[in-house]
């Protein structure tokens, strides 16, 4: 299977979180783990684990809620 990799501003668009947010839960292990791409100061992230995320984030709040 081919994984598509998406730079931080398309995360930040589909989560809809800053970025501080987005590295503050990488580090407390809440949120996926870039890859570092070629030279260190290029990064991304899988694509299909930020939507998984996302789906983890509204069934969190729909078991909340019921």
């Amino acid at each position: 299977m081919e994984e598509e990799l998406v730079r931080l501003a398309v995360v930040i668009s589909i989560t809809g979180l800053s970025r501080s947010t987005i590295y503050d839960l990488m580090s407390k292990g809440l949120f996926p783990k870039k890859l570092k791409l070629g030279n260190t100061k290029s990064s991304a992230w899988v694509k299909s684990e930020i939507y998984q995320w996302n789906a983890e984030q509204i069934a969190k709040r729909d078991s909340e809620a019921a």
